[in-house]
């Protein structure tokens, strides 16, 4: 993407404050956040395409980006947290965490466990 996503001058963030259509040159004026997609750093955007490109298969990016496999995943990990769904990773593991403790503890058997685990995959 070509637009800027840090002040030139002092580093600091950039907001949109005003809007104008192509076609009838409506303009809309405030104050609005850039989607965190438009503020990605290039790096992060390269790294984006190709893991897409790749349909999130992490051999086919280390071969692309000549990379290593914890790179993948690290890099994959921090672009999560930076577009804010590094949380929902988190949640998931820790509700899956949760049902094997109720197992563990007896107080869902095994078919139990795999029926709430799997209601979590949808």
């Amino acid at each position: 993407m070509n637009i800027p996503n840090k002040c030139p001058s002092c580093s600091g963030k950039i907001v949109v404050t005003e809007l104008c259509c192509s076609d009838c040159k409506t303009s809309i004026k405030g104050s609005f956040d850039l989607p965190p997609f438009a503020a990605m750093a290039p790096q992060d955007e390269t790294f984006l395409r190709v893991f897409l490109a790749a349909r999130g298969n992490i051999k086919e990016v280390e071969r692309q980006l000549n990379i290593s496999y914890p790179t993948v995943k690290n890099r994959l990990d921090a672009l999560l947290n930076k577009l804010g769904l590094g949380s929902l990773q988190a949640e998931a593991k820790k509700r899956r965490l949760e049902i094997v403790e109720r197992l563990e503890r007896g107080e869902i058997n095994a078919q139990e466990a795999v029926g709430l685990l799997k209601g979590l995959e949808g």
